[in-house]
């Protein structure tokens, strides 16, 4: 069930997507400032604010604590009932599934496969309701960054080919820090990008990067992801402290997975990574060791590397 939102596979999607999808933090789609009703009010004071502000759910709050949902199946109920004058703690849903602002839009998507549910509340750091997430704002805001890309690759291909495409830095990466996930990929693709690098190689290096840095984020405990660019060639190398890997034969095996069922609810965790990155590089080394960690490099040329790993 995806209600029209987008498929979080690395393979199947844009990677212009993909990043957006998990670098994007909740905070930036939702809508804030939401409309909601207090405890006390009743079904009736809930059937107005609905049809006058067209929607089709409200949380009830009281001074930014939140205490239920009110949908639009809760309401039909009371109409049916004739108890559209009693007050909406009575038949609000109180069990409420939330998201936090800081979390990844990924995440979200996630939740609205999982569940049947057309909104959920958004929360922030002191569990105060911050905002509303629908469908609908996502789709609006990912179709507004979409275009913007557009614009800027048509812009771009009018440019004549910038210098300076040498380019050495270094990313640091936490464990299950979400919110910082893909942004070091997305500096290297947009280095390149502006750069008038061939999209095909920008793909490639893209995937590469990103499927690195995700490792990190989500199997180690923290590590380093290093690109060293020039136009011969762009040079990945992640090192990472963590479990290590116990069968690297295995690890290259594509769908074999570590990776928990929380993981896996964000929409990680498919057994893809290395097998992918292994895929679009030129050369490709992996070394691990238990209880210390891993070491992934990865070099895609940009003069004569492979035509068709993307």
């Amino acid at each position: 069930m995806n209600r029209g939102l987008p498929d979080l596979s690395v393979e199947r999607s844009p990677l212009s997507l993909v990043e957006m999808i998990y670098s994007t933090p909740i905070r930036e789609v939702m809508t804030g400032d939401p409309i909601a009703v207090r405890r006390s009010e009743t079904m009736r004071a809930a059937q107005e604010l609905m049809r006058e502000k067209s929607i089709s759910g409200l949380p009830v709050a009281e001074d930014g604590r939140l205490y239920g949902i009110v949908s639009i199946h809760d309401l039909i109920l009371t109409i049916q009932s004739d108890q559209l004058d009693q007050p909406v703690e009575r038949h609000m849903t109180d069990h409420v599934v939330t998201l936090e602002e800081a979390m990844p839009l990924s995440m979200a998507i996630a939740y609205f496969g999982k569940y049947p549910f057309g909104r959920f509340p958004v929360l922030d750091a002191r569990q105060r309701l911050a905002g509303i997430l629908t469908v609908r704002d996502i789709n609006v805001t990912l179709i507004d960054r979409l275009m913007r890309d557009v614009t800027r690759y048509e812009s771009m291909l009018e440019s004549e080919p910038l210098p300076g495409l040498a380019f050495t830095r270094v990313f640091h990466a936490r464990r299950h820090d979400f919110e910082q996930g893909g942004k070091a990929s997305t500096a290297l693709k947009r280095h390149l990008s502006d750069h008038r690098v061939r999209r095909e190689l920008i793909k490639r290096v893209a995937i590469a990067a990103y499927e690195l840095e995700m490792n990190q984020v989500v199997h180690s405990i923290g590590g380093t992801l290093s690109f060293d660019v020039s136009p011969e060639r762009v040079g990945i190398l992640a090192q990472d402290r963590g479990p290590g890997i116990a069968d690297m034969d295995l690890a290259m095996t594509e769908g074999y997975t570590t990776a928990d069922d929380w993981i896996k609810s964000l929409g990680f965790g498919a057994g893809l990574g290395l097998p992918n990155v292994k895929r679009v590089a030129d050369e490709f080394y992996l070394h691990s060791e238990l209880g210390i960690g891993t070491t992934v490099k990865a070099v895609i040329r940009l003069d004569t590397g492979k035509e068709n790993g993307a």
